[in-house]
C-alpha cells in the first residue's frame, strides 16, 4: 500500500514545475494522496491548469493568502468537496524584490509588513481557518531556508520573515498538538532555482557556494525535498513535531 493512500493533501504555492511545492505534490501523488492546489490569480490559473490535470487535483481554486475573505472561501470549497483534510503544505512567500539586495536596514515599513503577512502570518491564518476540518493526527508543513538562522547576503527581509516562520512552527506545534494531535514542521531546503529564488540578487552565486561547501558537494532537488516532506507528513514521521528539518546536502553543519 502507498504511504499516503487515501490521505487528502492541500499543496499551497505551486508556481510552475520548478516549484518546491510541485516537487512535494508529485511525490505525494505518487504515494497515493489525493491532491488539492491553489492559484493566486487568473494568470496563474492558466499556467497551472496543466499541472492540476497532471496531479489529478480534486481541488483547484483561487487563494491569495493576504486576504482573509479568500482564505475563508478556499476553506469553504475544501470543506464542500472533501469534508476534511489530512495534510496542508504551505510553500508561500513574498518580499519586494527591491529589498532582496544590498543591505537589510533599507527595508521600508510597508515592504516589511507585506513580507511578514504573506510569508509568515498566512501559515498561522491557514492553520486557524482549517483547524475544524483537519483530521486528528494530521500534519502541517511549511518551507524555510538557512537565511532564517544565519546572515545570507541579499536574503535580508526574507531571512527575518523565515526566522519568524520557524518560531511560528514551534508555537503552532504546541497549540495544535494539544488540541488535535496535529503535527507541525518545516523543511529548511537548500537553495533551489525556483521562481521565488529568481527575485534574490546574485542567487546563482548563493547556490554555487552552497554546492561547493556542502558535505555532499551539490545542490538538492525538489524531488529530494518532496521525499523529506513525505516522511514528515506521513506516519513515518509520527513522533516528530515542531521540527525544522534541513534538506540542504549538509550545508548547515559547516562552519569555517
Amino acid at each position: 500500500m502507498s504511504i499516503l493512500e487515501g490521505k487528502k493533501a492541500l499543496i499551497l504555492g505551486i508556481a510552475n514545475k520548478r516549484s518546491i511545492a510541485y516537487g512535494i505534490a508529485k511525490v505525494f501523488k505518487e504515494n497515493g494522496a489525493k491532491i488539492g492546489i491553489n492559484y493566486l490569480n487568473e494568470k496563474f490559473q492558466k499556467k497551472l491548469e496543466p499541472i492540476a490535470q497532471e496531479l489529478e487535483a480534486e481541488i483547484f481554486y483561487k487563494l491569495d493568502v493576504s486576504s482573509d475573505e479568500e482564505i475563508e472561501a478556499f476553506y469553504q470549497k475544501v470543506k464542500e468537496i472533501w469534508g476534511s483534510v489530512d495534510i496542508i503544505v504551505h510553500s508561500i512567500a513574498y518580499a519586494n524584490k527591491e529589498f532582496l539586495k544590498d543591505y537589510y536596514y533599507r527595508v521600508d515599513r510597508k515592504s516589511f509588513l507585506q513580507a511578514m503577512d504573506i510569508s509568515v502570518y498566512s501559515f498561522t491564518a491557514i492553520a486557524r481557518q482549517f483547524l475544524p476540518i483537519i483530521n486528528e493526527n494530521g500534519s502541517l508543513l511549511t518551507l524555510s531556508y538557512y537565511g532564517a538562522e544565519k546572515v545570507i547576503y541579499n536574503y535580508n527581509v526574507m531571512g527575518v520573515a523565515k526566522a519568524a516562520l520557524e518560531a511560528s512552527v514551534k508555537y503552532l506545534a504546541r497549540d495544535l498538538g494539544e488540541l488535535k494531535k496535529i503535527r507541525v514542521n518545516a523543511i529548511s531546503a537548500g537553495p533551489i532555482k525556483t521562481l521565488a529564488a529568481a527575485g534574490i540578487d546574485q542567487f546563482s552565486s548563493i547556490q554555487k557556494i552552497s554546492a561547493e561547501r556542502a558535505p555532499l558537494k551539490r545542490s538538492v532537488t525538489i524531488e529530494e525535498v518532496g521525499n523529506a516532506a513525505l516522511f514528515l507528513c506521513s506516519d513515518l514521521g509520527s513522533g516528530i513535531t515542531g521540527e525544522i528539518l534541513h534538506v540542504d546536502a549538509g550545508y548547515n553543519v559547516i562552519g569555517m
